[in-house]
C-alpha cells in the first residue's frame, strides 16, 4: 500500500520550499514526481468515470440482447420458409405423379381397362372424396393422401395391393352432419355464429373394403406372440387379407411354423417410408407404448389404428382382450403349441371387433403430433435444422446430468413468453396429457381439443402455472449463451439430443394426426380410460347418517 508523501520523506517539505540548501535538487524533484504518479494509481477511479462505463455496459447488454432476438427471428422464419418449401415440393412431386398415372392409364388396352371397371381407380375415389368433402366433411385425402395402383402384368397382385379408400364425416348422437369442418365461424348479416360441436364426433366409413393390414406387437410377450400368430391366421383365412408385420415377429412366427410364410414384412428403412402407399388398417397388440411406435414408423400420413390393450393402463387402447389372464396361465400348464394354445383364450371378442372395424363406420379420435426442429446455433440458413421429428406425447427439455437449473427463453409466434428456471419443460399434445405432463402438475385434456400444453418441470417459482396455448402457434425454446451448462431434449422418451447455448428447438402442430378407433366414441373411451386407469376421483361415499341441513 502506498503512503502518503509526509510519511514517505519528513525532510520533503524543507526540500521544496528552498531546494538551494541541498545538492542534491534535481534527484529529489525527480523521485516526488514518481511519487506523485503512484499516488494518483493508488487513488479509486473518479465517480463519473465508473457511472459511464456501467452505461456503456447495459447498452451493449441491450444491444446484444436486440441482436440475438433479430437472429432468433431470422432462423424461425427460415425454419419456417424451409417447412413451406418441403410442402410445395412434395404437392408439386404428387401433382406430377397423378398427372404421368392418367397418361399412362390412357394408353392401357380395352381388356385391362374391363377388368378395372368393377373396381375405380384410387385417382377417382379421391377426386369424388374432393367433390363431397364441402358437402359431407373430412375426406380420406386430409388424412392420408392414399398412392395410385401400381400397374404391372398381374392385374390380380395389383387389385389385391390397391389402397382402400375412406371417408371422415361429423356425427352428432349417430347422424351425420352436413356442416364442413373449416366452416366453423359465421358472419351474416353483422351477426357471429359459431357451429356447435362439442358433442359431434368423427365417423370413418369404408368407400371400398381394406386389403392390407399391418399388425404390430408389444416385444418380449408371450401372451401377445401367441394371439398375434391366432389374429394373422384367421385374417388369412377367413378374410383374405394382406398381412405386414415386423421382421423380428416374422422371424417368431415362422419359428413355431411355416405356415406363416406368406407374411409380409420390409427390409429397409426405405420401405418403412412408403407403408402408409400400401397398408389401410393398423393393429397394435400392447399398451400405449405400442401405439407411440406406431405412430413414430409414420413421418406423414398414418392409417387408421386399432388398438388392443395389453399392457397396463392403456389411455389410447381402448379395445380390450377378455380372460387373456385365465387362457395364459392355462396355456403354461399344457402346452407351449401356439395354434393349440389359441383355444383357452376368448378370440371370438377380438374377431367380432375386428368384423365391426371392417364394416364401418366406425367412430375415431384424430389424435394431433408436434412437428419438431431443432436449430444449431452455428446454422447458416434453413437447410442446417435438424429434423422434422414427429411425437404423439410431448417433447421434454430437461438439464439431464447437470446440478445447474435449466435456463430456458421461450418464444411464442415471435413473443417472448418467459424465461424457464427449473427442472425442465414439457411440450405436450392433448394426447399425452395423461402422460408426462400430468405428473408434472399439467391438466387433463380431451384428446380432441386442439392445443398444445405448456408444462414446467418442478419450476424455480411457485407462481410458475402450467399453460394450454391454441394449436396454431409455433414454440421456440432457445437455450440462452449465459446458461451455465447445456439442456436435453428427447422425442417421445426417444432420440435424446443435446442443446448447447445458442441452440434452439422449434416446435409446431404436425400437419399429419393419428387417427385411432373408439370403441364407444372419444368422449366415452376418454372418460373410461382416466377412470380406470387413473381411479380419477375415487374415493368412498359419504355415509348418508350424521349432521343434516335442516
Amino acid at each position: 500500500m502506498i503512503q502518503a508523501p509526509s510519511e514517505l520523506d519528513p525532510n520533503q517539505g524543507n526540500a521544496s520550499v528552498s531546494p538551494q540548501e541541498n545538492g542534491f535538487a534535481d534527484a529529489l524533484s525527480v523521485l516526488n514526481s514518481e511519487k506523485a504518479v503512484q499516488e494518483l494509481t493508488a487513488q479509486p477511479p473518479v465517480q463519473g468515470i465508473d457511472d459511464h462505463l456501467v452505461e456503456f455496459s447495459e447498452a451493449m447488454r441491450t444491444v446484444a440482447k436486440a441482436l440475438r432476438r433479430v437472429s432468433e427471428g431470422k432462423a424461425s422464419a427460415q425454419a419456417e420458409a424451409a417447412e413451406w418449401k418441403r410442402k410445395y415440393e412434395l404437392e408439386r412431386a404428387r401433382n406430377l405423379q397423378l398427372e404421368h398415372k392418367v397418361l399412362s392409364s390412357g394408353e392401357h388396352n380395352d381388356e385391362r381397362a374391363e377388368n378395372l371397371a368393377d373396381q375405380p381407380l384410387l385417382c377417382d375415389a379421391g377426386e369424388q372424396s374432393e367433390r363431397c368433402c364441402g358437402k359431407n366433411g373430412i375426406c380420406s385425402h386430409e388424412v392420408l393422401r392414399d398412392g395410385e395402383p401400381d400397374f404391372d402384368s398381374n392385374a390380380i397382385q395389383s387389385k389385391l395391393m390397391r389402397k382402400a379408400s375412406f371417408k371422415l364425416s361429423w356425427c352428432c348422437k349417430g347422424e351425420k352432419s352436413d356442416q364442413h369442418k373449416h366452416d366453423i365461424v359465421s358472419f351474416e348479416k353483422g351477426n357471429i355464429t359459431t357451429a356447435e360441436r362439442s358433442s359431434k364426433q368423427i365417423s370413418l366409413k369404408w368407400e371400398s373394403a381394406p386389403q392390407t393390414l399391418l399388425i404390430l406387437t408389444k416385444p418380449n410377450s408371450t401372451s401377445v406372440q401367441i394371439l398375434c400368430a391366432d389374429m394373422v391366421r384367421w385374417l388369412k383365412e377367413q378374410k383374405r387379407l394382406n398381412i405386414y408385420v415386423e421382421p423380428r415377429v416374422k422371424l417368431e412366427l415362422l419359428t413355431e411354423s411355416s405356415y406363416y410364410s406368406f407374411v409380409k414384412t420390409w427390409q429397409s428403412d426405405k420401405e418403412i417410408l412408403l407403408l402408409h402407399m400400401k397398408v389401410d388398417l393398423i393393429v397394435t397388440l400392447g399398451g400405449d407404448g405400442t401405439v407411440l411406435w406406431a405412430a413414430s414408423m409414420f413421418k406423414g400420413p398414418v392409417p387408421p389404428i386399432v388398438p388392443f390393450s395389453l399392457g397396463s393402463l392403456g389411455f389410447m387402447t381402448p379395445f380390450r382382450i377378455l380372460n387373456l389372464s385365465d387362457w395364459l396361465s392355462t396355456f403354461h400348464n399344457f402346452s407351449s403349441d401356439i395354434q393349440g394354445a389359441a383355444c383357452f383364450f376368448d378370440s371370438e371378442h377380438y374377431r367380432e371387433c375386428l368384423d365391426a372395424i371392417f364394416r364401418g363406420p366406425l367412430s375415431i379420435t384424430l389424435r394431433h403430433r408436434l412437428q419438431c426442429h431443432v436449430i444449431r446455433e452455428a446454422a447458416k440458413n434453413e437447410f442446417e435444422t435438424e429434423g422434422p421429428m414427429l411425437v404423439l406425447n410431448e417433447v421434454t427439455i430437461d438439464r439431464g446430468i447437470s446440478s445447474f437449473l435449466t435456463n430456458l427463453e421461450c418464444y411464442c409466434d415471435n413473443s417472448f413468453v418467459t424465461c424457464v428456471q427449473g427442472d425442465g419443460l414439457i411440450l405436450s399434445t392433448t394426447s399425452g396429457s395423461t402422460a408426462y405432463s400430468l405428473a408434472a402438475g399439467g391438466s387433463m385434456v380431451h384428446p380432441q381439443v386442439p392445443g398444445i400444453l405448456f408444462t414446467p418441470i418442478c419450476p424455480h417459482s411457485l407462481s410458475f402455472r402450467p399453460l394450454i396455448l391454441p394449436e396454431h402457434v409455433t414454440l421456440r425454446v432457445q437455450v440462452p449463451f449465459n446458461s451455465r451448462g447445456h439442456a436435453w431434449v428427447s422425442f417421445d422418451g426417444k432420440d435424446r439430443k443435446q442443446l448447447a447455448p445458442g441452440d434452439a428447438l422449434v416446435c409446431s402442430m404436425a400437419p399429419w394426426p393419428v387417427p385411432t378407433a373408439c370403441q364407444v366414441d372419444s368422449t366415452s373411451d376418454f372418460l373410461r380410460s382416466i377412470h380406470d386407469g387413473l381411479h380419477w376421483n375415487l374415493r368412498k361415499t359419504q355415509s348418508f347418517d350424521g349432521p343434516r341441513d335442516l
